[in-house]
C-alpha cells in the first residue's frame, strides 16, 4: 500500500534533518495518513478510503464526499477515486434528466 492520499495526491517528501551543528542527515516525511469511511449522498453508500488528515478536513469544509470529488481535478485522484467520481457524476446526471 503507497503512502499516497486517495483524494489530495499527497505523498512521501524528503529532506534534511538538520542539527545544531549544522550536520544533516537525510530523511523522510510521511503524510498523516487515515483509514476513514466517508458517505456518499449520491451512491446512497459508504467508502473505505485512505486519505490525509488534512483532506479530511477539506471534505468536511466542502460539504462532504460528493462535493469534494465534483470540485476535483482528475489528475490529482486516485484510480479508485477517478472511478467513484465517474460514479457519482452518472447518477446526478440520470437524477436531473
Amino acid at each position: 500500500m503507497s503512502r499516497r492520499c486517495e483524494l489530495t495526491g499527497k505523498g512521501v517528501q524528503t529532506g534534511n534533518l538538520v542539527s545544531h551543528s549544522n550536520r544533516k542527515t537525510r530523511t523522510r516525511f510521511l503524510p498523516n495518513l487515515v483509514n476513514v469511511t466517508l458517505a456518499s449522498d449520491a451512491l446512497a453508500r459508504s467508502v473505505r478510503l485512505r486519505i490525509s488528515a488534512a483532506a479530511l478536513r477539506s471534505v468536511e469544509h466542502r460539504g462532504g464526499l460528493d462535493a469534494f470529488l465534483m470540485k476535483a481535478r482528475e489528475e490529482e485522484l486516485s484510480q479508485g477515486a477517478r472511478v467513484l467520481k465517474r460514479e457519482i457524476e452518472k447518477k446526478q446526471a440520470a437524477a436531473t434528466a
